[in-house]
């Protein structure tokens, strides 16, 4: 059985039951407040996180990967450009997430504790790595030579000393959460919805990989430890099964078996006619007659005809025995 789904013993088929509103509120707010704790609680650890960001780098140039300055080359071309970046950075990451999973709890409730599973195992996973890998981001790389977009044209989020940012853990580049929610918002979204136009949510991950590299925020690495962290988490989660019947709340759930018990008229005269023949002979066998209203009655088997009787045969019909040498 499908997260979230609810599978009934009388027809087997799998109705999507919506959690309390309540529970989920307060379940969603205490997994943001441990992710917010969980970032400053890996603060302090400037020299690992710079050393862990000069092997990051060294690590990308081996592998030849494209330089992080390219790309952002391509929002300094324009200080609205640049400034559009920064504030996608800043205000789409929340919003996008907790709007993704307000619409699939109402619209999908399925497949919205799928994607809640995922998320939270996805942040447990991206915290983890957090405390045991800090990495300062490419923007306080010297060896980088990459702009503070932030800092430089706005609006930024973190304060301007990164050892004493009491609102966020600015060593935390690995994994990136930005990326790694934006692609799980697209996964969730394209297997929630059956439109031709559904495979357009991949613009979100790809402008958002866009918009941390550009802005100096994460390495590659970071994107591709996001992808590689939710991968496992969708290969643990069993996801939602395809079925997008009417959504029962919790609260009614219990009723739900009771008010499909009913059956329709023809399945009623079905029933009533299976128990009104049990344990009897067919009637069409017995008295040769074919109930005229149900058309998937065997017809009974067609009566043999009865052999006539021999005649007697008379002396004068029998033929004369013919004398040898009699001529013709």
């Amino acid at each position: 059985m499908g997260a979230g789904t609810r599978t009934d013993a009388g027809d087997g088929a799998g109705i999507p039951v919506r959690p309390p509103l309540g529970r989920e509120l307060l379940l969603v707010a205490s997994l943001f407040l441990v992710y917010k704790a969980g970032r400053l609680f890996a603060n302090g650890h400037e020299t690992r996180a710079f050393h862990n960001a000069d092997r990051v780098w060294d690590a990308e140039r081996a592998v030849h990967l494209p330089g992080e300055g390219a790309v952002q080359q391509l929002l300094l071309h324009a200080d609205a450009v640049v400034r559009s970046a920064n504030t996608y950075y800043a205000a789409v990451h929340f919003p996008a997430t907790l709007a993704f999973l307000g619409w699939l709890y109402w619209r999908r409730p399925g497949h919205y504790v799928w994607a809640r599973r995922v998320l939270a195992l996805l942040t447990g996973a991206a915290l983890a790595l957090h405390v045991l890998v800090p990495l300062a981001p490419p923007r306080m790389l010297s060896a980088a030579g990459l702009v503070d977009t932030a800092r430089v044209y706005g609006p930024s989020v973190y304060g301007a000393t990164p050892e004493t940012d009491s609102m966020a853990n600015q060593f935390a580049a690995m994994p990136s959460l930005h990326f790694g929610w934006a692609l799980m918002v697209a996964i969730g979204l394209i297997a929630a919805t059956h439109t031709r136009c559904r495979w357009l949510w991949l613009l979100h991950p790809a402008l958002t990989l866009l918009v941390i590299v550009g802005t100096a925020n994460h390495y590659w690495f970071d994107a591709l430890a996001a992808a590689v962290l939710l991968g496992v988490a969708l290969a643990v989660v069993r996801a939602p099964g395809n079925n997008p019947g009417r959504v029962v709340r919790a609260g009614a759930a219990a009723q739900a078996p009771a008010g499909r018990s009913a059956a329709t008229p023809s399945a009623a005269a079905g029933t009533a006619r299976a128990a009104g023949t049990a344990g009897t002979a067919n009637p069409a066998l017995t008295t040769g007659a074919v109930p005229p209203t149900d058309p998937t009655a065997v017809p009974p088997p067609l009566p043999l005809p009865r052999p006539r009787p021999a005649e007697p045969v008379s002396s004068s019909r029998l033929a004369a025995p013919r004398t040898a040498g009699a001529v013709r």
